[in-house]
């Protein structure tokens, strides 16, 4: 499993022209799942990306969490995070997931995100979305795990 994770002012997810998820300040998170991925795996991934020290201090050094600083998540499957780019010019998807197990891994994270009382809104598994943020930093990170 990866999350691609980013410090955002405000983000949205758009689908046919609506839009399904946004949030203020937070974190915009790209979820991309591998084969083999287990329920382990979300559980840890969702406790990670909630105590991920990515905020800053008075100070301005990065020890805050998104629940830390009062944040929102935004969570959006991209089962191109996934992919193996390790050769050639165009990336194979052999490495990510079938649907039925991504689309199980998303929506257990989003369970499991749920629980801890964070404000969580979602992009649309599956569909052509439209992302828009405003990057705060910008942060960017990769977790893998």
């Amino acid at each position: 499993m990866k999350c691609l994770i980013q410090r955002v002012a405000c983000a949205s997810v758009r689908v046919e022209h609506n839009v399904v998820g946004e949030i203020g300040s937070g974190l915009l998170v790209f979820i991309g799942v591998e084969p083999g991925d287990t329920d382990e795996q979300v559980a840890r991934m969702a406790q990670r990306l909630l105590s991920y020290r990515l905020f800053g201090d008075a100070e301005g050094k990065m020890n805050l969490s998104v629940v830390d600083r009062g944040g929102s998540i935004l969570l959006v499957s991209q089962f191109t995070l996934a992919a193996d780019t390790g050769r050639g010019n165009r990336p194979s998807f052999s490495t990510a997931a079938p649907p039925a197990l991504a689309e199980y891994c998303y929506e257990a994270l989003i369970k499991a995100l749920n629980a801890s009382g964070t404000p969580i809104a979602t992009g649309q598994f599956g569909a052509d979305m439209q992302v828009s943020l405003i990057n705060d930093g910008p942060v960017t990170f990769l977790l893998e795990g």
